[in-house]
């Protein structure tokens, strides 16, 4: 066999397999989002109840989404700013009280995830103005904040180009722009 048929053969195979690699990794992540569901936490946190009835932000707890990657999950002296004057009423205010009597923090469990090989910041989408609501849902209409189904890599190329000018999207259409 020639060495320009071996290189040949060598392109072709390398080629197959970064094909079957990708569709792979596509299969297995659309797998992950189609079988979601909401984690079990350590006390039920009515999000409705928080957001719809007391009016409270989204960012007043989740106050790191303004200015770095992840949104964050509330800390026990969050929770607890409002919570020391409130008389625990239902078996979840009762585990928070629990939980600050020890100083131990809540070891909530994270529930809009993006795969590891998925980069997301949420500082440029909040401070450019997109409502929480846009990516997570009616959240404030939950009792359970729930994952989002189906957010994969077309959803949110589909905002882009509906919703960016021009030269940012070229700049996203770059894979290492979200792919780390």
């Amino acid at each position: 066999m020639t060495e320009a048929k071996r290189s040949g053969l060598l392109g072709v195979a390398l080629r197959v397999a970064g094909v079957v690699l990708a569709a792979l990794v596509l299969w297995g992540a659309m797998l992950v989002y189609q079988s979601q569901q909401p984690p079990a936490q350590p006390l039920e946190f009515n999000h409705q109840r928080h957001v719809q009835d007391l009016g409270i932000s989204c960012l007043y707890c989740h106050s790191n989404a303004q200015r770095g990657v992840s949104a964050g999950l509330p800390s026990l002296t969050k929770c607890m700013a409002c919570h020391n004057s409130i008389e625990p009423q239902t078996p979840a205010e009762e585990t928070l009280r629990a939980y600050a009597e020890k100083g131990e923090p809540i070891p909530w469990v994270p529930v809009a995830m993006q795969p590891d090989f998925v980069y997301f910041s949420h500082r440029p989408h909040v401070n450019a103005g997109v409502a929480c609501e846009t990516c997570h849902g009616e959240v404030g209409q939950m009792t359970v904040a729930e994952p989002i189904k189906n957010q994969n890599m077309g959803w949110c190329l589909s905002c882009h180009k509906n919703s960016v000018d021009a030269e940012h999207f070229v700049k996203l259409s770059d894979c290492a722009t979200c792919h780390k």
